[in-house]
Order: structure tokens, then C-alpha cells, then sequence
């Protein structure tokens, strides 16, 4: 079972038990992983977000940053109310990601020709802490 943590589709539904599956299941699209990387690497805001290389959509990020919370894994917290804005940080969940990212950084570096070598470290930034 995924425990709460509802499959990609939207559905509460898993497609199996299996570890590997319910982990993609919450993570294993095309934008969550660099999320989890820009929150790592010190981005908070939903702005510092949208600048990233990868041009994600505002309702792509904004879907996927309000799946991360139900899961746990980032927690966000208003820094201004009128307009209500917020910045979003990973919470003890979401940086036990950082080994999955190092080992997907290691891989991509070592197997693809032309990637870009600067490391999905933690930021110095609150919240950016390694685990």
C-alpha cells in the first residue's frame, strides 16, 4: 500500500504494493525530482521555482508542490498575506530524497554525454540542510 499517498492519476488506488512503484508513484513524473533538486539547492518560492532551466507550467508546479505537501515531504509556510504568498520547505521526509538525487546525478553524469556537472547539493539556505 502507498500509505495515503494517492497514485499519479489522482487516485487513491496504488498500482501495487511494491516499494519501487508507490516511490514513482509520488515522484516518479517529469518535474517532481527537480523540485525536490531546486528545493535542495535553496529556491523557497513559487517565482524562484518557474525560473528554473526546465520552464515547468505555474499549474504543473503548483499541482505537483500541493501533492509533495499531502505527502509530506515539503511544508509551506505564508511570508506575505495580501497577496497570501508562500514559500514551500522539504521537510526530514523530503530531504531523505538527497541520496536518490546524488545517485541519479552520479548516474546521468557518468552514462550521458553533455550534462552539466554542478551538484544537486544542499543549500546553505534554512530548511536546505543535508539529512
Amino acid at each position: 500500500m502507498t500509505r495515503g499517498v494517492p497514485a499519479r492519476s489522482g487516485s487513491s488506488t496504488p498500482r501495487s504494493d511494491c516499494p519501487i512503484a508507490c516511490t514513482l508513484d509520488l515522484i516518479g513524473d517529469r518535474w517532481t525530482l527537480l523540485i525536490v533538486r531546486d528545493l535542495l539547492m535553496g529556491k523557497r518560492r513559487f517565482s524562484e521555482f518557474l525560473a528554473s532551466d526546465e520552464n515547468i507550467k505555474t499549474n504543473v508546479l503548483a499541482e505537483r508542490l500541493k501533492r509533495l505537501e499531502r505527502a509530506g515531504v515539503v511544508e509551506r509556510s505564508r511570508y506575505r498575506e495580501h497577496p497570501p504568498r508562500y514559500e514551500y520547505l522539504l521537510t526530514d521526509k523530503g530531504r531523505d530524497l538527497f541520496p536518490v538525487l546524488e545517485a541519479v546525478f552520479a548516474w546521468g553524469r557518468a552514462h550521458l554525454p553533455g550534462v552539466a556537472s554542478r551538484s544537486p547539493g544542499p543549500s546553505k539556505r534554512r530548511g536546505g540542510k543535508a539529512p
